[in-house]
């Protein structure tokens, strides 16, 4: 059994070792004084200063985020009235239906997704820019969202619901009080993976993009075509520190929740208990 966990240990080590290691090594030569990746000769900065001196890739690294965050709000929304609605489905058989259309985006490959839209687009004659990549962008969130919110709501007691619905509550007020507030880490979880997948996309995002509009993902694989800039290593830093923060700030708001549904559910004990005993 000790040398079972050992070796469990072990192969974790590896495994972050494997994830890790590649990432850091980039970032440690965004700090590199020479302009090659071969040799580390000191410590500096200018390529980060590099990289905000260049307005036209501050320009494309704005147009992400907004797209990231654009995208996941509008995702996140349309994703968990999807998840209720699947939820709410009384039939099995239908729920099963429909979870599988949800799922096939997520398993069907990004080319083949980034074509479709294209030909969809064109097809609609609608112009390749902001609109086309923003619309494709919440089109892939959105099963992201439902995955993540689905399971929250399986593992949330229906009697809860028929006994907000007993007690008068308007079906607003069910949705406000009872099913939002016990789902929020889910939602939460989806609007913050939606972001991390709008920032990192490229396959789709490069099929439809046109009109000079581009995104961070592609801008640095055609830069990459040409050769590798250090300043891209400033730039993966950053984004790197980005999705950092943006998962202490998931766990945060997640534990805080934890914590908060705790002391409602020993709030409501004790008053059980002191009810019982007057």
């Amino acid at each position: 059994m000790k040398k079972q966990s050992l070796l469990m240990k072990f192969y974790l080590i590896v495994v972050f070792l494997l994830m890790y290691l590649p990432i850091f090594y980039l970032i440690l030569f965004a700090f590199n004084r020479g302009d090659y990746m071969t040799s580390f000769t000191g410590f500096s900065l200018r390529h980060f200063a590099t990289m905000f001196a260049d307005t036209r890739l501050m320009g494309i690294l704005l147009n992400t985020f907004i797209i990231a965050l654009l995208s996941s709000l509008v995702a996140t929304l349309v994703g968990t009235f999807g998840a209720l609605g699947i939820y709410l489905l009384k039939r099995r058989n239908l729920q099963n239906v429909f979870l599988g259309l949800n799922n096939i985006l997520m398993v069907s490959p990004d080319v083949i997704i980034g074509a479709s839209f294209l030909i969809l687009f064109t097809m609609a004659g609608l112009a390749l820019g902001f609109g086309s990549v923003l619309i494709a962008h919440i089109a892939f969130s959105i099963p992201i969202v439902v995955l993540l919110v689905l399971p929250k709501l399986n593992e949330m007691d229906s009697a809860l619901i028929r006994a907000a619905q007993d007690l008068g509550a308007r079906p607003y007020q069910v949705l406000s009080y009872v099913i939002l507030p016990y789902i929020w880490t889910g939602i939460m979880a989806g609007f913050f993976m939606t972001i991390t997948y709008s920032l990192d996309d490229f396959a789709v995002t490069f099929f439809v993009t046109g009109n000079g509009f581009t995104t961070l993902s592609v801008e640095i694989y055609a830069r990459a075509r040409q050769g590798i800039d250090l300043s891209i290593n400033a730039l993966s830093a950053l984004m790197f520190l980005v999705s950092l923060v943006l998962v202490i700030i998931y766990y945060f708001i997640a534990n805080h929740k934890q914590k908060g549904s705790g002391k409602h559910k020993r709030a409501t004990v004790n008053q059980q208990l002191g009810g019982g005993v007057q």
